[in-house]
């Protein structure tokens, strides 16, 4: 199954879609990637959809990428002696403490001492989503003295984010501990970690994966965006995860991050996600709204490597129809004379390594003739991501002798993975690569494709080498492995 366009969708599963011929429907409406959202549901329910995206993976033939997406640290207030909250009024004062009693009017616990070693006069404290804004005037060990800035209903157990201060938390709790080595015994190709802060959860969770998955940082805290390029260097991929982001951060400002993120993602060829709200009226409605719509066609200019759909595709009412709406809205963007102009005008250029100059060698060839494809070898993804970051108007072949780096692929742009024999000869490669375009409909008998691979064949980060090459039948049964 070819796609008909370069950016890739991510789909939730849950209620809505857990069994077969549902997950089979997603894929087939367009679903590239399907999220294991580690905040609901259990173990069990999370490995029999895994299963399940396996049989259809295997049945369709096409590598299919799945992501676990980890719940990440949760802090809530505790509870109410009124069980249906108390409201708080603009101007009053508000203590939130260490005690357990439970809270009224005036105060509520806050069972998180590691806010409060955090907190400083100033800090601002946000409750139920940022519906709720409190403002430290003066706090200590176990507790802090607040002033309500904005009002409302105050209940049990409703969240709090803290975006001023760096909070001394781990990226991973225990519950996230347990559900990355679950996610990783399963056999995911992708953890998504939740509330990072700073490089070091990066580089921690990867020491627990030990190469089982690639790392996708949610960058999703004002601590995060200012720490992105050091936090970007230690990931294998970004998602802008635009709900706590919005949360934490002046709404406004989300659209600029957004940009910013992207595009430093694309620079250092790492997938990048774009999500949360993309159709969020589909959890509802058959349609979605025209601004949804624009929103979607946003990120696919900005040459994001996919788009996601979270409760749409998990629990909403219409899981295939907002795939099916997100599929349409990427063909109808990438017909569009403007996007080519637009990704061209925000590619980076680099020309710091060989690699890079083969890559964009490639894209220039296929640019500056009537190249059908440019097909690239890769062990590891590393030449494969190289050429994406290019952004050429060719369609891009990846071959890999490897399943999981197969699938790793599936999040990143463009890419169209194909499963080959392993080769040790150029010679042995163009062969496969003439194949695999041939079989897929990339090119025809009169056709010319780009190849690029790394010789010494296996090795990472040797991208050295390319051919232009027919694809006539005589070539094909002519040119065997040396």
């Amino acid at each position: 199954m070819r796609r008909l366009r370069n950016v890739k969708i991510v789909a939730t599963l849950g209620p809505a879609s857990s069994d077969y011929a549902m997950i089979r429907a997603l894929f087939e409406a367009g679903a590239d990637v399907f999220r294991l959202n580690m905040s609901h549901g259990s173990h069990a329910e999370q490995a029999a959809r895994h299963a399940i995206i396996r049989q259809v993976e295997a049945d369709t033939g096409r590598p299919i990428a799945i992501l676990a997406d980890l719940q990440g640290p949760k802090l809530r207030v505790g509870t109410f002696a009124n069980a249906g909250g108390e409201t708080l009024i603009e101007g009053a004062s508000f203590r939130m403490d260490l005690s357990s009693a439970p809270g009224d009017a005036s105060r509520v616990q806050l069972p998180h001492p590691e806010i409060f070693a955090a907190l400083e006069p100033g800090a601002s404290l946000l409750v139920n989503d940022g519906k709720i804004r409190v403002r430290v005037k003066d706090c200590g060990k176990d507790y802090a003295n607040c002033v309500v800035e904005v009002g409302g209903v105050i209940s049990n157990r409703k969240g709090v984010n803290v975006p001023d201060v760096v909070l001394p938390l781990a990226a991973l709790s225990a519950k996230d501990r347990e559900d990355l080595e679950f996610a990783c015994e399963l056999g995911v190709d992708w953890l998504a970690l939740s509330f990072v802060q700073r490089p070091e959860d990066v580089i921690e969770a990867r020491q627990l994966a030990k190469g089982r998955a690639a790392i996708l940082s949610k960058i999703e805290k004002p601590a995060a965006v200012k720490a992105y390029d050091a936090i970007l260097q230690v990931s294998d991929g970004i998602m802008v995860a635009r709900g706590d982001l919005g949360v934490e951060l002046p709404v406004t400002s989300v659209p600029p991050i957004q940009k910013r993120l992207v595009r430093g993602a694309r620079a250092a060829a790492k997938p990048v996600i774009v999500a949360t709200q993309m159709l969020e009226s589909m959890i509802e409605a058959p349609v979605p709204t025209r601004a949804e719509v624009s929103d979607v066609a946003t990120a696919i200019y900005e040459g994001a490597d996919a788009i996601m759909l979270s409760a749409e595709s998990a629990a909403g009412k219409y899981p295939i129809e907002a795939v099916t709406t997100m599929n349409n809205v990427a063909l109808s963007v990438e017909k569009d004379p403007t996007y080519r102009s637009v990704i061209e005008a925000s590619r980076v250029v680099m020309r710091e390594t060989i690699s890079d100059g083969i890559v964009a060698a490639a894209r220039e060839i296929a640019e500056a003739t009537n190249i059908k494809a440019i097909c690239c070898f890769s062990q590891s993804g590393n030449t494969a991501s190289l050429v994406a970051r290019e952004r050429p108007h060719v369609p891009i072949i990846a071959l890999t002798p490897l399943m999981s780096t197969a699938r790793r692929m599936a999040l990143t742009w463009g890419l169209h993975n194909v499963i080959t024999e392993p080769q040790d000869r150029f010679k042995g490669a163009v062969l496969a690569a003439i194949k695999a375009a041939r079989t897929d409909g990339f090119a025809g008998e009169e056709d010319m494709i780009v190849v690029t691979a790394g010789v010494p064949f296996n090795v990472k980060g040797t991208t050295n080498i390319l051919r232009v090459a027919p694809c006539d039948e005589r070539l094909i049964s002519r040119v065997e492995p040396e």
